[in-house]
């Protein structure tokens, strides 16, 4: 590809932490197509050190569930107009909307309207639930750009332009990690068992997971007097939330609450207590046996549990097609059922699910960044 005498524009909205990710891989590999392109929308301090000129805060975006998202919903309704407006003022060549489908699909058709190629990176939950959704976007995107296999497919079937990219975690994870040098790195015993526990990254989820995790980590390290426990946090803001958590039902714990350092917990514990979400994958890359769990509002649940269609909520499951990990969902999520399914990950090695967590890692790793730049530029200069 060779560069366009003007710079080529493109606009971004990343929605949240995994988004900023994405979109800063996704710049950087654009940039090599495309040395003088300009990159602008919302996003995080990731895409900003890429270059990327950010017009809101991305924390604006950062909300899940229904009902949650009412009580956002004039704020949120406000900053898209204002993008809107911004990318009418300021036309781009292409935009790329990064996961964020509630709030990214309605700016894709807007602009698709208008003329603009549009690509929708990650592909909404469709086949799990809401399918209806699948026409909605056919009809604001040009193309999406899926991480998962089976995501394609659903696509396939109904005759939407999809690309199967990858996922970039896959790409930047070793198939076989080094999890004592991990432990080590951290300041952890090496002989010793580490046990995460990762509640989430989202305000609601740490509330509603944070209590029965730091309960069953109590009792299991009672049991096991010699367990190291370990949790990491998004942010300090994250973190002080966790912690007067911890405070209030379980002060006597043990346990080394760690900011920003995911992927080295993952990697060094020998099992994690995780939410629902892409740390799953993140922990399946790591090689780490895990116990799944997921609350949210209750009014939020029972709209969704009416619309799911799928039998997993996991995505070690969902890409196995079948229960590899432990999984608990909402009402399900009590401390004694974590407790019970975390006892034997911890007494055991856990090599049979590792080796199916490498084959999944194997089949997922194409250098996603790069396939998604290559599908956005062929599909601009279409």
């Amino acid at each position: 590809m060779t560069s366009t005498q003007r710079p080529l524009k493109i606009a971004l909205i990343a929605g949240e932490h995994s988004g900023d990710i994405l979109g800063a891989d996704l710049i950087r590999a654009l940039k090599l197509a495309q040395p003088n392109a300009e990159f602008y929308g919302i996003g995080g301090d990731r895409m900003r050190a890429e270059g990327f000129k950010t017009v809101f805060d991305m924390e604006e975006l950062a909300v899940m569930g229904i009902v949650e998202v009412l009580g956002r919903l004039p704020r949120l309704l406000k900053v898209r107009r204002d993008i809107l407006a911004h990318f009418t003022a300021h036309k781009p060549d292409l935009f790329i909307g990064i996961d964020a489908p509630d709030f990214n699909l309605p700016v894709e058709l807007k602009l698709k309207q208008a003329g603009i190629k549009t690509v929708h990176y990650v592909s909404p939950s469709v086949w799990a639930w809401r399918q209806k959704r699948i026409f909605k976007i056919a009809a604001a995107t040009n193309m999406v750009l899926a991480l998962l296999p089976f995501e394609k497919a659903f696509y396939d079937v109904h005759q939407v332009p999809c690309t199967f990219v990858g996922h970039t975690l896959a790409d930047q994870m070793p198939l076989q990690p080094d999890k004592t040098a991990a432990k080590v790195a951290l300041g952890f015993s090496a002989e010793a068992p580490l046990l995460a526990l990762m509640p989430g990254s989202r305000t609601n989820e740490i509330k509603l997971l944070a209590p029965e995790f730091l309960q069953a980590a109590a009792q299991l390290q009672q049991q096991n007097p010699g367990l190291q426990l370990v949790c990491n946090m998004v942010t300090p803001v994250k973190a002080e939330l966790f912690t007067q958590i911890w405070r209030q039902v379980a002060p006597d714990l043990k346990l080394t609450l760690l900011i920003g350092q995911a992927r080295q917990t993952l990697t060094a514990a020998d099992a994690v207590l995780i939410a629902s979400g892409t740390a799953t994958l993140e922990a399946m890359l790591a090689k780490t046996p895990m116990v799944v769990a997921y609350k949210t509002n209750w009014l939020t649940y029972q709209i969704a549990s009416r619309l799911v269609k799928v039998d997993f909520f996991s995505l070690p499951n969902l890409l196995a097609k079948k229960a590899l990990v432990p999984e608990f969902l909402q009402d399900e999520v009590t401390v004694s059922a974590l407790v019970n399914a975390m006892q034997p990950l911890l007494a055991q090695s856990g090599t049979e699910t590792q080796a199916a967590f490498t084959d999944i890692h194997q089949h997922i790793r194409c250098d996603a960044s790069a396939q998604a730049a290559k599908a956005v530029l062929e599909l601009l200069h279409d």
